[in-house]
């Protein structure tokens, strides 16, 4: 007898086979029905989506009155709101009675050259004339020049430079402001010709926090070029050879661009709702794309593999005849019931991890959090919509040979890379090996990811600020050669703001001089009702452990008035006490969650605890490597960056929650394929052989293609950006290599049957509720 439209197949091993009835909710229909949902109205759904992308992409790149994506980001040292560091810093942005500031550096001139004056005097002129300049001043301008005591600050040490300084009103609007700081810069560009024609090798510099924030946008733009353009060819490569052929391989590529173009959409609506650093555009783009593209890979080659079964029934005639193309519409139901649940799960996982960062306080890490989260829907959307429907339209011209068969030597390579048929080959064979000698293959993993996470233990985090540019960027040259040629100019290393008089002020310096990390206490001046105190640190590095020290020292500190430390090392401190005091409750959170969902798929109490305990191991080693490559600068010369000497808070925080996203990403297709081949009546060992080999492929491949996409941003020049695709292209290749191919066989076939355990009271539980497919 014919079995029904979308009936379960014969073969015992595949997931939909006829089961005794429970009362648990059959997952595997809702799927099932979408599919048949998708099979009506397949062109609607290409329709939506073009739309969707299209509009998301518009809105974003061009804007919609309110500037577009990249004028709407911000960017700066990473802040926690309400913190001692961010209220200090508060205080002084609302007391200060100056406006922003452009700095000119002259370098290659003898500042007593007699031709400056002049030269100098028609620049000052140009720059003081511009709309919204408050005053301009450089050595010139003070009487007797730069014999004058008050224009040391405006020399350099080095004797071979001066500055000038313009400040704006700070009564100007954002429009205004940003009126005045163009044409402040336009002239200073004028003056390099005029200083250059009066004093020849005279070279200029100008700089502003402005144009910092200008510089980290424009080079977040151009990584975001950078990464795609290295990372999508790539991956079209990888599946070319994953599908044998061009047609089905841009299917998961065409989901991707979808997913960008709306993931962009929904980053620029939050940017009304939230803070976005520009740093997180990168980010959640790489994090789409990787996505977008694994859940298409499942979906395109479980869809293949059906398809290949549903062509022999309907030959054999174990299919009933219906309008259309049975053996498509067949085929996409019964993937959409298995790797569309599978899908599902995945990005659950991987969207408890993510949620884990909207519990910190700092907004950095909460607008990665939400735009992260918003970036797994619209990736599994893509993948549950967009690319059945894609299939649906190719319907049989998937099947026919590509244009690369014709090819002879690549036609050989295709037929063993594009296989989706074969029970038995590379994967099988591997975890027959590992199945062999499974305490060795433990006890050595163990081991190597043991070593690789050692360097955690000097782990040093940090909230850097200009460094974070390339050594080659003009601003960045800017503040370091600023802080070298004109110390007085650049600030200290720490603020401490006192809500008291100069006098208590003034009266509190000894006990400061005193600490054992401070070098100097410049001070008190006045800003409004409070004064304020400058303090340099024995450390060099403004973000260094000495540093970090000193801002500890200071607030054990008891004076008689309130006082407020703020600096980038105790904005470190706080943003790191922020963390730490939420962690916790982030941790627990992806914890519990995680070992709820992977029970109710499997029924196992034992197999979550060795999924966490085995992902945990791994982001112990891939960050132990981070350190290793940033921190400690081992791979300086190789991906052309300069170490701060730590890791960014943030970005460490952010790994690790998209690396166990990821991680149990491949978790969820491994065992999804094994707890199949189980409840269709194989030994744990057999399932774990076989679900390696029909799993192992598309994890391999998955992973491939995530670490390109992610690799593809370390050829980036913003360090942030280089330091997370690093991490997480590395983490992805270690967990779909050593942890999934070799620790995860090796510990399930110890395990055996107990792999399935759970108390009786849990199994009655999950008779009743267990996720069915």
């Amino acid at each position: 007898m014919a079995r029904a439209y979308g009936a379960p197949h014969p073969r015992s091993d595949h997931p939909c086979s006829w089961r005794t009835p429970s009362s648990r909710w059959d997952s595997g229909s809702v799927f099932a029905s979408l599919g048949r949902s998708l099979i009506r109205h397949p062109r609607r759904a290409l329709v939506v989506w073009a739309l969707v992308s299209l509009l998301g992409a518009g809105i974003a790149l061009l804007g919609t009155g309110g500037g577009n994506l990249f004028d709407r980001l911000s960017t700066g040292e990473p802040a926690v709101t309400g913190s001692e560091s961010a209220e200090g810093s508060r205080i002084l942005a609302e007391n200060t009675t100056t406006g922003p500031t452009l700095t000119m550096m002259v370098s290659g001139v003898d500042p007593a050259d007699d031709a400056l004056p002049a030269a100098v005097e028609s620049v000052r002129t140009a720059v003081a004339a511009v709309p919204g300049v408050a005053s301009v001043v450089d050595p010139y301008a003070l009487p007797d020049g730069i014999a004058n005591p008050a224009a040391a600050p405006l020399l350099a040490v080095s004797g071979s430079g001066f500055v000038m300084v313009a400040e704006l009103d700070p009564t100007l609007d954002d429009d205004a402001r940003a009126a005045a700081e163009n044409a402040v810069v336009a002239a200073f560009a004028t003056a390099d010709d005029a200083l250059v024609a009066a004093i020849p090798g005279a070279t200029t510099l100008v700089g502003g926090t402005s144009l910092v924030v200008e510089a980290v946008t424009d080079q977040v733009k151009a990584d975001l070029v950078t990464g795609e353009v290295v990372a999508l060819p790539v991956a079209l490569i990888i599946m070319v050879l994953v599908f044998g052929g061009f047609l089905t391989a841009s299917m998961p590529m065409v989901g991707a661009i979808a997913s960008i173009g709306a993931g962009l959409g929904v980053i620029y609506g939050l940017t009304y709702v939230i803070d976005v650093d520009s740093s997180i555009v990168n980010v959640v783009t790489l994090l789409s794309i990787g996505l977008s593209i694994d859940y298409g890979l499942l979906i395109v080659s479980r869809y293949r593999e059906e398809l290949a079964l549903a062509r022999t029934q309907e030959a054999t005639g174990g299919m009933r005849r219906r309008r259309g193309d049975g053996a498509v519409q067949v085929a996409l139901v019964r993937t959409m019931s298995t790797a569309g649940r599978t899908v599902a799960f995945s990005a659950l996982t991987v969207a408890i991890s993510i949620a884990g960062l909207v519990v910190f306080d700092p907004s950095i890490l909460r607008s990665i959090g939400l735009a992260g989260l918003a970036i797994v829907l619209i990736s599994v959307a893509t993948a549950l919509t967009l690319v059945p429907a894609l299939l649906l339209v190719a319907g049989a011209r998937l099947e026919r040979p590509g244009v690369l068969t014709r090819v002879p030597w690549l036609a050989g390579v295709l037929a063993r890379t594009a296989d989706v048929e074969s029970d038995e080959g590379v994967f099988s064979r591997w975890a027959a090996r590992v199945q062999k000698h499974p305490w060795w293959v433990l006890v050595s993993c163990v081991t190597l990811l043991g070593a690789m996470a050692l360097p955690l233990g000097h782990l040093h985090l940090r909230n850097s600020g200009v460094d974070l540019l390339p050594a080659s960027d003009s601003q960045r040259q800017f503040v370091e050669q600023l802080s070298a040629e004109y110390p007085a100019t650049s600030g200290s290393d720490l603020v401490v703001v006192v809500d008291g008089t100069l006098e208590e002020a003034a009266a509190w310096i000894p006990d400061i001089e005193a600490l054992p990390r401070v070098a100097e206490v410049r001070g008190p001046s006045a800003l409004g009702a409070y004064a304020v105190l400058a303090v340099d640190t024995t450390d060099d590095d403004a973000g260094g452990p000495e540093s970090v020290a000193a801002v500890h020292d200071l607030r054990e500190l008891d004076p008689p008035h309130r006082t407020w430390v703020t600096g980038q090392a105790a904005n470190q401190v706080d943003f790191l006490d922020a963390l730490t005091s939420r962690a916790p409750w982030a941790v627990g959170i992806v914890v519990v969650a995680t070992l709820i969902l992977l029970f109710l798929m499997t029924g196992s109490v034992v197999v979550p605890v060795k999924a966490l305990l085995t992902n945990g191991l791994s982001l112990a080693a891939s960050t132990g490597v981070l350190v290793l490559a940033f921190q400690d600068g081992w791979l300086e010369g190789i991906l052309g960056f300069t170490s701060t000497g730590g890791i960014e808070t943030y970005v460490f925080a952010l790994v690790l929650a998209f690396a166990f996203g990821l991680a149990m990403d491949y978790e969820v297709f491994l065992l999804a394929r094994i707890k199949e081949l189980v409840d269709a009546g194989h030994e744990s060992e057999e399932a774990v052989r076989l679900g390696l080999q029909r799993s192992g492929r598309i994890i391999t491949s998955a992973a491939a293609i995530i670490v390109v996409v992610f690799a593809g941003f370390v050829f980036g020049e913003l360090l942030v950006i280089k330091e997370v695709g690093f991490a997480l292209a590395f983490a992805v290749a270690l967990d779909a290599t050593l942890v999934r191919m070799l620790l995860v066989p090796a510990t399930m076939t110890l395990l055996g049957r107990y792999n399935w355990w759970a108390p009786a009271p849990l199994r009655r539980l999950h008779e009743r509720f267990g996720l069915e497919h």
